[in-house]
């Protein structure tokens, strides 16, 4: 809570300092984030929507016995599979996490299911062969399937 005083009055600061050096381009600026945010919206509202039917469709034992961490490699799996075929950005991604983790979900499930849902793109492949080509489609993706299981090994040796 304390963090986020601090963020929001050096935010309020850094406004108040480009107000003083030039209304016109803050002014610009505040345009800007505000069209940004209204862009943002309905992906943010849908993926509210999503954590709040996911929540209410599992429980949270469910969720734990699925990717929780007693759920060991196989929720490691599921989670890496989940986020593989999940097309949702990263500034909701996170947020979503949070909510599995408060929920059950264990670190080492939820570092996957973030790592393959950031790196892995299952939805998106037919986009990439048509720029990239099969093989540099699917070697992108067999890597960062492959960082991603990396990723929940760390997690699951730290915090162990």
């Amino acid at each position: 809570m304390t963090m986020t005083i601090v963020f929001y009055g050096l935010a309020a600061i850094g406004l108040v300092f480009s107000l003083v050096k030039s209304r016109e381009k803050t002014k610009m600026a505040l345009i800007k984030a505000l069209k940004a945010f209204e862009n943002i919206l309905p992906q943010f509202l849908g993926i509210v929507l999503l954590i709040g039917v996911i929540l209410s469709l599992l429980s949270p034992q469910q969720i734990s016995q699925l990717i929780g961490e007693d759920s060991g490699w196989v929720g490691v799996i599921i989670a890496t599979v989940i986020g593989s075929i999940t097309l949702i950005p990263g500034f909701l991604a996170f947020p979503l996490a949070a909510a599995l983790l408060e929920n059950g979900a264990g670190y080492m499930q939820i570092g996957a299911f973030v790592s393959s849902l950031m790196m892995v793109g299952i939805v998106t492949m037919p986009v990439e062969f048509l720029y990239f080509g099969k093989k540099a489609t699917f070697l992108r993706n067999g890597m960062g399937l492959i960082f991603s299981i990396l990723v929940a090994l760390v997690i699951g040796g730290v915090l162990s």
